[in-house]
């Protein structure tokens, strides 16, 4: 009851964002072709330069060539594909089908094909561990599943109360944090202890879909309703902040180099925040596109990709935004 109190007269108090400011600047358009429908999350392989979309409503996958700002190549024969990583120990892509809930896996300079691997249904968020190399992908009704990248097999599924949006593993600990709008939470899972080990309730907030881990102690979540940033100590849970952000959120990243958080919301926009002491403060929002609502920020190219669905006299397309200093 006293957390509900507290982040009520947080989310009272949470100011408009600033006047629209010029955080990013819009760089290039590179045409991802005839793709219709829903676009999801993104990855990268740094070395090849290329980005990875996963185009969910046209059950493919583009692959962009950045240099040379170009579509290279599509991956088809997949099945709503949501979530998507790049795992280096092993050249690996690997792409989460919403559809069936296989994983694919597409390996080396020529990705070649790998042998499904079966979750179950709805896997979505995928997610590298640095450490073990192992991909972590959340599915179903509540599971995040491991799989070794050596063997290309699953080896370990932790069970949730809801099916798992956007997670991050901690890189100080064993801890994986993750949202799981369904109950209403952020969920903590020991992953060496394979399993859940608390829930953090986040109401008056709900709808949690981006999630990052931005500093050494906080965790950084953006909640569709109402449409809010919100900043919770990783030690308990404890929400530290909540400020006024834009509609549809969908995808987060953090700008180490400039202590920015870009968040991407399908209402047309990007909003930078910037952290300030030990909070964060909006310092204003670009406009994108209607429907654009998934990104990836680069810190090896210093760019922030964000992925635009085709919409009336839209064509789909990156668009390609510059950091401005």
């Amino acid at each position: 009851m006293i957390r509900n109190i507290v982040a009520a007269a947080l989310l009272l108090g949470a100011a408009t964002p600033c006047a629209f400011a010029a955080a990013l600047e819009l760089e290039a358009k590179i045409p991802l072709g005839d793709v219709r429908g829903r676009i999801d999350h993104l990855a990268v392989d740094p070395g090849r330069q290329r980005l990875y979309v996963a185009e969910l409503g046209n059950d493919t996958v583009g692959v962009v060539d950045i240099k040379e700002r170009k579509t290279i190549r599509t991956l088809t024969g997949l099945h709503e594909p949501q979530g998507i990583a790049y795992e280096s120990s092993t050249d690996t892509v690997y792409v989460a089908n919403g559809d069936g809930g296989s994983v694919r896996g597409y390996r080396g300079a020529n990705l070649d094909p790998l042998a499904p691997i079966a979750l179950g249904d709805d896997a979505d968020n995928v997610r590298i561990d640095p450490d073990t190399h192992y991909v972590w992908v959340g599915h179903g009704r509540g599971a995040l599943a491991a799989i070794d990248p050596d063997s290309a097999r699953k080896v370990a599924d932790i069970r949730l109360q809801g099916h798992p949006e956007s997670f991050r593993l901690d890189p100080d600990g064993s801890r994986i944090f993750i949202n799981v709008p369904d109950t209403g939470e952020i969920a903590v899972v020991d992953r060496k202890a394979g399993k859940q080990i608390a829930a953090w309730k986040t109401a008056p907030l709900n709808a949690s879909y981006p999630l990052i881990l931005d500093s050494a102690s906080t965790v950084f979540a953006v909640f569709r309703h109402p449409a809010r940033a919100a900043v919770f100590a990783k030690t308990d849970g404890r929400l530290l902040q909540a400020v006024e952000t834009c509609d549809d959120s969908d995808d987060v990243s953090a700008d180490p180099k400039r202590a920015r958080v870009y968040v991407t919301c399908g209402a047309g926009f990007v909003e930078t925040f910037v952290r300030d002491g030990a909070g964060y403060r909006s310092t204003g929002r670009v406009t994108t596109s209607s429907g654009a609502r998934t990104s990836l920020f680069v810190p090896e190219l210093d760019r922030l990709y964000v992925a635009v669905r085709t919409q009336g006299n839209t064509a789909a397309a990156i668009w390609v935004y510059r950091p401005q200093d």
